[in-house]
């Protein structure tokens, strides 16, 4: 962040622990993050003016705690979610293609063993692509799949602000009706739990689950249950409920499954563009402006 530098000391944190946090935040007047931030940080740091999460999720930041010191939170709504569309798109592919498979397959047994799993793949086009959380990301996504030629439904806490194009549904509806469900939405009590059993089981047999939003919205051994036993087409998780995995979980055996690091957001592209919407937050912040991304803007009243 050399811009930040010209204006700040800029300090890099050499890990994300709250016991070496706890030994730099005293000094710090903002912080950028992306790591958890645990509460009793905040009993240290007598200076604090500002705090933005470098990206959009706001479950690394306690933010009654820090709503209630008066501390400024903001994010970077929106410049990442060309990133995770196109990983979506991607995870969509890789599951009803097969591409890596093949491969894979071709590579090791020849071409006549690879081509007969093209039969097992199916279009994208003429499908149903169902979107839980219909925000930056999964409007944008709505429309990709449109252009693919997908019937999107959409559940969102407010319908009535689904873009053209995306049949409101229920829950119920949108588990049963889909071919491929994506997970766009935030990490809230009310979405906490959201993909239970009862809801894959509700899937279509070939269908698919991609989860780009927080690990704890899906009930993960319920997926990899249904995936064992043939009760679900794929699924693709990028996020899980603790980060990182160690290797040693069930879910590195089960079938059609793609496993990623927490990876849907992140290209050079799009860490390029959060950093300057952080670099530029955390600037306006200081000088005591009110960025329109400040998510708690209670706070300067």
């Amino acid at each position: 962040m050399p811009e930040l530098a010209q204006h700040c000391e800029v300090v890099l944190a050499p890990d994300p622990s709250t016991a070496t946090l706890a030994r730099l935040i005293p000094d710090a007047h903002a912080l950028v993050v992306r790591a958890p931030l645990a509460p009793e940080l905040f009993d240290h740091a007598p200076n604090l003016r500002a705090i933005v999460r470098h990206g959009v999720g706001l479950d690394m930041v306690p933010m009654d705690l820090v709503t209630a010191r008066g501390i400024p939170v903001a994010n970077t709504p929106g410049v990442n979610a060309q990133a995770v569309v196109e990983y979506c798109l991607s995870a969509m592919l890789h599951l009803r293609r097969g591409l890596a498979t093949m491969d894979a397959r071709m590579r090791r047994d020849g071409w006549a063993a690879a081509r007969p799993l093209a039969d097992g793949g199916s279009d994208l086009g003429g499908s149903t692509c169902g979107i839980v959380g219909v925000g930056d990301i999964g409007g944008r996504l709505a429309t990709v799949a449109a252009a693919l030629g997908m019937r999107v439904l959409g559940l969102a806490r407010r319908p009535e602000t689904l873009p053209a194009g995306v049949e409101a549904v229920d829950k119920q509806q949108l588990f049963a009706r889909s071919d491929v469900v994506v997970l766009c939405c935030p990490l809230t009590e009310q979405t906490r739990g959201l993909v239970d059993a009862a809801s894959v089981a509700a899937m279509k047999r070939d269908a698919i689950l991609i989860n780009v939003a927080r690990g704890p919205v899906v009930d993960t051994a319920a997926v990899v249950a249904a995936l064992r036993q043939g009760r679900l087409g794929g699924a693709a998780l990028d996020v899980f409920e603790r980060q990182p995995l160690t290797g040693d979980e069930p879910l590195f055996d089960a079938p059609n499954l793609l496993l990623t690091p927490h990876v849907a957001g992140i290209s050079d592209t799009s860490m390029r563009a959060m950093s300057e919407v952080a670099v530029a937050t955390v600037l306006a912040l200081l000088r005591g402006e009110r960025p329109r991304n400040v998510v708690n803007p209670q706070v300067f009243r």
